[in-house]
């Protein structure tokens, strides 16, 4: 287990499928910013915060479960928006489940306001706290609940 007195707090940010084409999917859904804006906004908030945010992206379920085995004895947190694997992903709950690190589950679209089949998470039960609904600022939203989370327990 890394020792929370030191600082500053190593987040760990995953991005799920599709991610890496936000700016040109669906702006109306998933606002204008780029992916690359909204890591250097969550890179800003964290310095900010006395934190150092480390992001990654991947269409692949696989890479993200690999990500989230290697968080452990590396990040304090994860942050993550796992976009449609959110909705279908047993291996991503169970994975952060295994590796029982805080986690708190962001996405840019209220996804209680969206098709049915988005309405069930299956991150939902393993993490702090889950954001949706105000673009990217459910990012940073997330990035600061986790924080005060870490800096609480």
């Amino acid at each position: 287990m890394l020792d929370l007195t030191f600082q500053p707090l190593s987040i760990l940010v995953l991005h799920g499928p599709n991610l890496n084409l936000l700016g040109r999917r669906e702006p109306g859904i998933y606002g204008s910013l780029t992916l690359a804006e909204i890591n250097r906004l969550l890179e800003e908030e964290g310095a900010k915060l006395q934190a150092k945010v480390y992001p990654m992206q991947s269409n692949h379920e696989g890479v993200l479960v690999d990500a989230i085995h290697e968080a452990l004895e590396k990040y304090h947190g994860i942050l993550i928006n796992a976009g449609a694997y959110t909705h279908t992903s047993v291996a991503l709950r169970d994975a952060i489940a295994a590796v029982n690190l805080p986690a708190v589950e962001v996405h840019l679209s209220n996804i209680y306001r969206r098709e049915e089949f988005r309405h069930h998470s299956y991150i939902a039960s393993v993490a702090v706290g889950q954001i949706s609904g105000f673009g990217a600022q459910s990012y940073l939203l997330g990035l600061q609940a986790l924080l005060y989370h870490l800096q609480n327990l």
